[in-house]
């Protein structure tokens, strides 16, 4: 009966045919993504090509925002037999919801970067002397921030 030889790769050579880093491999074996590898008799780690292809979903799957315990519960579903396409579509689902929560802030805030920046020139155009920029005066009265009185002797 003739064996079948299956290709054995150390840490370096799967780091770099996965696109990932040694030190990646490290954490996700730690955190159960990857199955315990064989050793040779020396105590190097021997990665196969199907290892390869776990490391190359965890890259694919982290560049899309997904965090390290979606993809364990996307793996182990997978291992156990089941499709994890009901899983991946809901975890993918949520990171858009945030990304659009993310982007209506952004909106928000660069709205009203705009908006101090407008008073601020027009503070200028109107050659108003402040002591402050009219931004930090509005700011100001807005929020009644008065800060700490400086004493003599204390400028």
């Amino acid at each position: 009966m003739l064996v079948e030889e299956v290709p054995a790769y150390t840490v370096g050579e799967a780091a770099r045919r996965a696109g990932v880093t040694r030190k990646a491999i490290r954490v996700y074996e730690s955190r159960g993504l990857l199955p315990t590898p064989e050793r040779t008799s020396g105590g190097y780690r021997l990665f196969t090509d199907g290892d390869v292809a776990v490391l190359q979903f965890i890259r694919r799957a982290k560049s899309l925002g997904l965090r390290l315990s979606e993809i364990a519960e996307v793996l182990d579903l997978q291992r156990g037999g089941a499709q994890p396409c009901g899983l991946v579509i809901g975890l993918l689902d949520g990171h858009l919801a945030q990304i659009e929560r993310t982007l209506a802030e952004l909106g928000a805030l660069r709205e009203s970067l705009l908006a101090a920046r407008d008073t601020a020139e027009e503070s200028l155009r109107s050659g108003q002397e402040a002591v402050f920029c009219r931004i930090i005066e509005d700011l100001w009265d807005r929020t009644g921030y008065s800060g700490r009185t400086i004493g003599a002797g204390q400028r």
